[in-house]
């Protein structure tokens, strides 16, 4: 499996900052907002705020969602994971966007072509809604990712087709859309979706009581869920 190694420093950012974005998504949101695209205001921001290079990625996003309403929930799956994994070079945000933690809209992550775990899940979180998957379908997903040897803080995104199946991975580090019980390599800690906060996860395959990190700050990662689509 082809792996893209992640950063040091993202790694030491990335525990806390998941919980916070589990509180804001479980606090401020409440039921998950449906998400839609309107491609004139989208293009016409991306070319005020970014420029042509952002025009150009903005679009390729649009017609990457078109193409994707035509397939089953399954390979809207594949086609937005393999979409942001090829959109964007695996970064740190203090080199990005100059914080230790940063979480991205996904237009701010496209004008960039660049993001961490976090925003990759984002941008496909965000995508797959607007295709019409249902929100208690995805979850995000705290877990801890070996590579070369080391156990690493990472972030994937876990798709149910049912409330206690076996999750499907979408992941940054790994191109293929594959179960949970295929990735060894991943040991989950905690989930949350937009609706019913943290969740011990994966469940059916591994169980555990779940473990969250300590010192977050909320209002690090509140401005993301004002402004998602810009």
């Amino acid at each position: 499996m082809p792996y893209r190694q992640p950063t040091a420093a993202r790694v030491r950012a990335l525990s806390w900052g998941l919980t916070a974005l589990a509180l804001c998504l479980a606090l401020a949101w409440g039921p998950a907002p449906a998400v839609t695209f309107d491609p004139i205001l989208l293009t016409s921001y991306a070319r005020r705020q970014y420029g042509a290079r952002t025009v150009r990625a903005a679009e390729s996003w649009q017609v990457m969602q078109a193409r994707a309403a035509a397939l089953d929930e399954q390979g809207r799956l594949r086609m937005v994971n393999a979409f942001w994994n090829d959109a964007l070079v695996a970064g740190e945000d203090l080199a990005l966007w100059g914080q230790v933690d940063y979480w991205a809209t996904p237009l701010e992550s496209l004008a960039k072509g660049a993001g961490d775990a976090e925003d990759y899940v984002i941008g496909k979180y965000f995508s797959l809604l607007s295709l019409g998957v249902p929100p208690d379908r995805l979850r995000f997903v705290y877990a801890r990712a070996r590579v070369g040897g080391r156990s690493v803080a990472h972030m994937v995104l876990g798709y149910y087709p049912q409330p206690r199946s076996e999750p499907l991975v979408l992941d940054n580090l790994v191109d293929r859309v594959l179960p949970a019980s295929a990735r060894p390599d991943l040991m989950p800690v905690f989930s949350f979706d937009a609706r019913k906060g943290i969740y011990a996860w994966w469940e059916t395959v591994r169980g555990g009581a779940a473990r969250l990190p300590a010192g977050f700050d909320v209002s690090r990662v509140a401005r993301l869920f004002s402004a998602v689509m810009e």
